[in-house]
């Protein structure tokens, strides 16, 4: 029979990963007695014993923590980091950033590595849609703060800093209304189990449900610029009425120019052109993209100061966990 894990215990008790990680480390101050009792009966009926190193992690400290992106080659992760650093650094941390290629196995490999190397804590954009996947991080009460997504079922006790994508996509079916379109083509490249780009996928949706106009998914993983420049032109061939391409990310937008620029299509008088963003490089074309604008540098400073504040917890990390959730700046452009 497999060893019982942290995941485990939660699940066949009912509560979260973070109540069990509580309970292991005597962390009783808040935890009803009817919650501990039913944690207890279920920690000895698996037979669960956490390890003795998973322990130690949390009273030696070594001054190093662990950033993992998805995808170091992303501008956004540049950002990021940049924005972590700069909060770290002064405050006496070394910081080591793993790439996880958008992997779920490569992730894995990377939260053990940095066990292993007995992180003070970690940030992390996951790539797996269970929680289930961090619950070591989560035995261990190493502090830890999740960026731009979101696991969905991740307990509310566990920090996260995230933009509102649904929002600010919803509110841009209306600005698309407004301005007489009736088709939305939504142009995507999830390459992981989660992608910010889903809230922004569900968000348009909604906005556009709302006004009446019609929305038209186009996932592009796996896919080149060919592929892409001809699902536009049968797109663009058949569709009644103005449509507006929106590319849900800033890579996006790189192979959306390449294929209007092949099918000779000009925005706005033929197609309307809208993308999210991390950096204004797009105000260079042309007159500019209209664009909905995050800001990954500030995500990495609200996610370093949480962790710090964790860090410097004395006894429950999680207790001083905060859900953050950053606005979406709209910068106009005629390209819509």
């Amino acid at each position: 029979m497999a060893k019982a894990t942290i995941a485990d215990i939660a699940r066949e008790a009912g509560v979260s990963v973070t109540t069990v990680s509580r309970f292991i480390n005597g962390n009783f101050g808040k935890m009803r007695p009817e919650t501990r009792q039913r944690i207890e009966q279920t920690v000895a009926r698996l037979d669960y014993r956490p390890s003795a190193s998973a322990r130690r992690m949390r009273q030696q400290r070594t001054h190093v923590v662990g950033v993992i992106v998805g995808d170091i080659s992303n501008v956004f992760s540049s950002l990021l980091f940049k924005g972590i650093y700069t909060q770290l650094q002064p405050a006496g941390y070394d910081v080591m950033l793993m790439n996880s290629n958008n992997s779920v196995d490569e992730e894995r490999d990377e939260i053990s590595r940095l066990l292993s190397q007995e992180v003070d804590g970690l940030i992390i954009q996951p790539d797996c849609k269970r929680f289930s996947a961090y619950s070591p991080i989560v035995s261990a009460t190493i502090p830890l703060v999740m960026v731009d997504r979101e696991p969905d079922d991740q307990p509310g006790d566990i920090a996260k800093v995230t933009v509102d994508n649904h929002g600010s996509c919803r509110a841009l079916a209306g600005l698309l209304a407004e301005h007489g379109y009736e088709n939305v083509v939504a142009l995507s490249n999830i390459r992981s189990e989660i992608s910010a780009q889903m809230p922004r996928l569900e968000g348009l949706r909604a906005g556009c449900d709302e006004h009446g106009m019609l929305m038209i998914p186009v996932e592009a993983n796996g896919h080149d610029t060919q592929w892409l420049t001809q699902e536009l032109r049968a797109l663009t061939g058949r569709l009644a009425g103005r449509t507006a391409l929106v590319s849900l990310m800033g890579p996006m937008l790189f192979d959306t120019l390449e294929a209007l620029r092949e099918l000779g299509l000009r925005f706005p008088e033929d197609v309307g052109v809208v993308s999210f963003d991390d950096w204004r490089w797009s105000q260079y074309v042309r007159q500019g993209i209209h664009l909905l604008e995050q800001d990954p540098q500030r995500m990495g400073q609200e996610a370093a100061a949480n962790l710090l504040e964790q860090m410097n917890a004395d006894a429950d990390p999680y207790a001083f966990a905060k859900q953050t959730t950053l606005p979406v700046a709209e910068i106009p452009a005629p390209s819509i």
